[in-house]
């Protein structure tokens, strides 16, 4: 039986995770789930990795909640320590690494006429390489 501060630990680890995976840092996450699981099986940081890929996925797609995700990771980060629990420092390290970037997407609208190459913005008319307006 783990004690409350590894449960908290466990905890804040796995709502890390959840805020990476919104956040698109899956590239980020891989290599700090297999520095977790580098204490176990190759099967288990590999079941790991998977479930990782997975829950991305499955957010993307909207078809896991937040909260299921956050109770998955919860559930093996504690199963995790219980079996392993020198692994109690890479997960606190991850419990306390909450991504501060955050990933910004712009969406609008562009509109473009006439004959030319238009990069960024509105453009109306046409654009020839000699400088001439034409028609």
């Amino acid at each position: 039986m783990l004690d409350a501060a590894a449960i908290a630990v466990a905890t804040g680890a796995a709502s890390n995770v959840l805020a990476h995976l919104l956040q698109g840092r899956v590239d980020a996450l891989r290599a700090r789930i297999s520095a977790i699981f580098r204490h176990s099986t190759a099967s288990e940081e590999s079941d790991a990795l998977r479930a990782l890929e997975e829950h991305a996925e499955g957010l993307e797609q909207h078809r896991l909640t937040q909260t299921e995700v956050t109770a998955q990771w919860s559930s093996v980060f504690t199963s995790f320590l219980t079996a392993c629990p020198e692994a109690i420092a890479d997960i606190e390290a991850l419990s306390s690494s909450t991504p501060t970037d955050t990933k910004t997407v712009n969406i609008g609208a562009q509109h473009n006429h006439g004959r030319g190459t238009f990069i960024g913005g509105d453009n109306y008319g046409s654009v020839r390489a000699d400088g001439q307006d034409g028609q």
